[in-house]
This record gives structure tokens, C-alpha cells and sequence, in this order.
């Protein structure tokens, strides 16, 4: 008995220590942060019950680091200097009740480098937030509406967050060709003002995974192209048909 209390007693506080939150460690040293420089939304479709992310950027495979998204919970898309563990810990937030702007609140509150962060918000019910910290690099910022929240860094200007949400809020259709639509728009209006290499989109409905198991409705990737956004919306169409214009 008494081993027994010994042994978790010297358990007890690595278990703590586990469970206790905190800020990412700096990077190595001689290694530089990584930047993932970038535009995205985040959104909800109430009909369908879905929740997506899209986002494009001049970043090598920029859907490794930026879009999270669970059925039931919602979806978060981190960026700027990013801050990977805002994803899963974001949807833990969320799962718990959260809303998008407490969920914003807790993740920014806890991280000494927010003021180098970038992160939107969609929770369960479509409330959204977005969040730019003072030290993005500009042009920087977000908008957010109905059922949305678009967000972008090292654009080439606010137009780009503009037309991505308007865009957003004009496109009728499924939810990946609304998230599709943005992105094309964000990238008409000038986009990452770096360049283009890669796209991403992320859509999470309940049961809608492959054989009917899971919510990873759809998860299509552009890692590196010379036109990712075009190359995405073309892999898109092969799941999911463009709806024609009225």
C-alpha cells in the first residue's frame, strides 16, 4: 500500500504538469519562427450543419498549420506567426461550450506572443471572432459577419479581406463553394502581397466522412502550384460540382 502511495505521489505532479496550459516554446535557436503569412475565412452553413476553413498563401503547404474544424463544435483557422496548438486546443474550447469570442479570449489570453498571432473563430451556433495581434505584419486584420469571419497578413491590403466577405455573403450554394468563392475574391483583390503557393479547404458535417464514418466531409490540399486557388477549386469540382451562376 505504501509503494502504491508513493509511487503516486511522484506521478502526481508530472500529471499536473501535463495537464497544465501553456505557450508554445520559442524556436530554436538560429531557427527562424514560422511565418504563415496568409488569408482565410471560417464559416457556417446552418442548413447543411456544416463548418469549413479556407485559406491561401504564398507558405509551403499552408493546410498543415492553418484550418481545424470539428462537426457539432465549430472551426478555427491560426496564421501570422502561427501558433499550431491554437487548433485542437481552440476546438477543445468550443466543445466545452465556448463561444467563438471566449474561445479567442482564452487561447490569446494564455500566449505571450499574441501580439505576433492571427486567428478566426466559428462556433457551434455561427458566432464568429477574429482576432489580429499589434504586431502582424500589414497590412493586417480581419471582418466578420453572419455565420463568418475572414482574417489576412502581409495582404496587399483591406480590399482583400472586403471582397473575400462579400463574396461570402453573395455566393449562394454549398458551403465549400461560399469558402471557395471568398478565396477566389481575397486573391483578386490582391491576396499574400508575397505571392501564391498554396491552398487549402477544410468542411466538417457529422457522418459525412468516408463509408458515412467520422466528419472530414472534405480535406483537399494545394501544397505547392503556381495557381493553388484555381488548382483547389478544380479538385473541388471533382467531389463536389461548381453550382451554376443565376
Amino acid at each position: 500500500m505504501r509503494r502504491t502511495c508513493l509511487a503516486f505521489g511522484l506521478l502526481a505532479p508530472l500529471t499536473l504538469a501535463l495537464l497544465a496550459p501553456a505557450s508554445p516554446p520559442d524556436p530554436p535557436a538560429g531557427r527562424p519562427p514560422d511565418e504563415v503569412h496568409t488569408f482565410s475565412i471560417v464559416a457556417y452553413d446552418p442548413d447543411a450543419n456544416e463548418w469549413g476553413v479556407a485559406v491561401a498563401s504564398k507558405y509551403l503547404a499552408v493546410g498543415s498549420a492553418v484550418p481545424w474544424a470539428k462537426a457539432g463544435v465549430g472551426a478555427v483557422a491560426t496564421q501570422a506567426r502561427v501558433n499550431v496548438t491554437y487548433g485542437p486546443k481552440g476546438l477543445e474550447l468550443l466543445a466545452d461550450g465556448k463561444t467563438a469570442d471566449e474561445t479567442v479570449a482564452a487561447l490569446t489570453d494564455a500566449d505571450k506572443g499574441k501580439d505576433f498571432r492571427q486567428l478566426g473563430v466559428i462556433d457551434a451556433k455561427g458566432n464568429a471572432a477574429t482576432f489580429t495581434g499589434e504586431k502582424c505584419v500589414a497590412w493586417a486584420g480581419g471582418k466578420k459577419g453572419a455565420n463568418y469571419a475572414c482574417q489576412g497578413n502581409i495582404l496587399t491590403g483591406a480590399d482583400v479581406v472586403d471582397g473575400m466577405a462579400k463574396a461570402f455573403e453573395d455566393t449562394k450554394g454549398p458551403l465549400a463553394w461560399r469558402l471557395m468563392a471568398a478565396l477566389e475574391e481575397g486573391e483578386k483583390a490582391g491576396g499574400d502581397k508575397r505571392g501564391k503557393q498554396s491552398a487549402a479547404l477544410l468542411v466538417a458535417k457529422d457522418g459525412a466522412g468516408p463509408n458515412g464514418l467520422g466528419d472530414r466531409y472534405l480535406d483537399f490540399r494545394v501544397d505547392d502550384h503556381e495557381t493553388p486557388v484555381k488548382e483547389l477549386g478544380r479538385i473541388l469540382a471533382l467531389r463536389l460540382p461548381r453550382p451554376e451562376k443565376k
